[in-house]
């Protein structure tokens, strides 16, 4: 089911973008010194290539950054995550532990003393 919704919207998604690409074949200038007439260093490719090479750097950026800023949320995650597995391993060394092994902590088949 989830792949046929996939499919359903990347499809159309797909064909945009190529009608895209073929409508913008062009060569345009892309040009890095916008003080100077003639750059200095500029790149002539397709405009498509442009638009898509800006999304594609978008894309990166904007998950960087989302990746930092959930910093703070995996190192939260990560002490839980050590501190249930430390709490796990010590509830598993004190099932080791019962009555039955002679422990003098379950002296009189209690592990607390009786009250008077």
């Amino acid at each position: 089911m989830i792949r046929f919704l996939k499919a359903l919207i990347l499809l159309p998604v797909a064909i945009v973008v190529l009608l895209l690409a073929v409508a913008n074949r062009n060569a345009v200038t892309l040009s890095f010194d916008p003080f100077s007439p003639e750059p200095a260093f500029s790149l002539v490719l397709p405009l498509y290539a442009i638009v898509f090479g800006a999304v594609a750097l978008g894309i990166l950026v904007g998950g960087v950054g989302a990746w930092l800023g959930q910093g703070k949320s995996r190192a939260s995650a990560r002490h839980h995550r050590r501190e249930r597995e430390r709490l796990e391993r010590e509830t598993a060394q004190l099932r080791t532990f019962g009555p039955e092994s002679g422990s003098p902590a379950y002296a009189g088949g209690t592990a607390l003393p009786a009250l008077r």
